[in-house]
């Protein structure tokens, strides 16, 4: 999508408030004792008082209106009744839609007492998400998110997982510039026009370097198995570098 008129703004403003804050809701009800699924019905309920729809629902037919993945699950977990413990790594990925306008947002949470190791993961993958952001503006290569991110990842020890990439997204869940590489590749020729809509999202780990396929056709692993975190923001690119859209309300 590209942003074309005042009310593409507002609309995309107002969803990614409506996003973030989901996220932030869930991020703060996480602790030992509570269910996927406790923690997905939250996540449900604020979207559905905000007049959202979730996305992977609306437009995959996913189990469940957030995709909350733990441990050794990276991406796309299927929120059910396992139950989240202390020390668990949980990644918690919200996208929505209201008023036809599409946003998308995500963040690891670490869950207390944890390892100096994943406490540093927790905190670099927000920093990696950051030095891909900062790559956004009207006339740059995308090639540079995934040069930037991928320095900032070797220099601090560091793999990205390399087939789960960022994307285009705005008028649906998921859409052109499609496999927006977070990592380093040569074959990126494409540039960021001004007004184009998509997502920055890294997933940084401590030795996983690709996403593997589970069972139940959506949960994806990490490969080899390590901790890895994602953090997530839906951003447009403008002549005055990015404007990230999934941000609460001050």
């Amino acid at each position: 999508m590209t942003v074309s008129s005042d009310d593409d703004l507002v609309g995309l403003k107002k969803i990614g408030r409506i996003v973030a804050e989901t996220l932030e809701v869930m991020g703060r009800a996480i602790e030992p004792g509570i269910t996927e699924r406790e923690l997905d019905q939250i996540g449900r309920d604020y979207l559905s008082a905000a007049g959202a729809r979730p996305a992977p629902e609306l437009v995959y037919g996913f189990p469940g209106a957030t995709c909350i993945s733990v441990n050794e699950k990276i991406a796309h977990g299927i929120p059910g009744d396992r139950r989240v413990r202390a020390s668990d790594l949980v990644n918690i990925d919200v996208s929505a839609e209201k008023d036809g306008y599409f946003a998308d947002t995500g963040a690891s949470f670490a869950v207390p007492p944890v390892a100096r190791a994943v406490e540093r993961l927790c905190r670099d993958g927000r920093r990696a998400m950051w030095t891909g952001l900062r790559q956004v503006s009207t006339g740059k290569p995308f090639a540079g998110i995934g040069r930037a991110v991928g320095t900032f990842a070797r220099q601090n020890g560091y793999t990205l997982v390399r087939n789960l990439a960022s994307h285009g997204v705005g008028l649906s869940l998921h859409e052109e510039p499609t496999e927006i590489a977070t990592w380093p590749d040569a074959s990126e020729r494409r540039v960021m026009t001004d007004g184009l809509v998509f997502t920055v999202e890294p997933f940084l780990s401590l030795g996983a370097n690709f996403a593997e396929d589970g069972d139940d056709g959506w949960t994806l692993y990490s490969q080899p198995r390590a901790p890895t975190v994602q953090y997530e923001h839906t951003v447009i690119a403008t002549r005055n570098g990015p404007l990230v859209l999934t941000v609460p309300s001050p």
